[in-house]
């Protein structure tokens, strides 16, 4: 399986807790958190995280 490549939201700093995500595998997206990077992380569909951004930027713009 290949290996996952994670990237920090630009909206991050070094001091900041936030999750990490992965969109180079085009079957799955990996979501992890960025305090404790060896933990298991959350899969996604690539539908089910288009769903889940397009609900926070609606509810952003509220």
């Amino acid at each position: 399986m290949p290996e996952f490549d994670y990237r920090k939201s630009s909206y991050s700093n070094e001091a900041a807790e936030c999750v990490e995500v992965a969109t180079n595998i085009p079957t799955t997206i990996a979501i992890r958190d960025s305090k404790t990077p060896t933990s298991p992380a959350l899969r996604l569909r690539p539908s089910a995280w288009k769903t889940f951004r397009t609900a926070v930027t609606d509810d952003r713009m509220r």
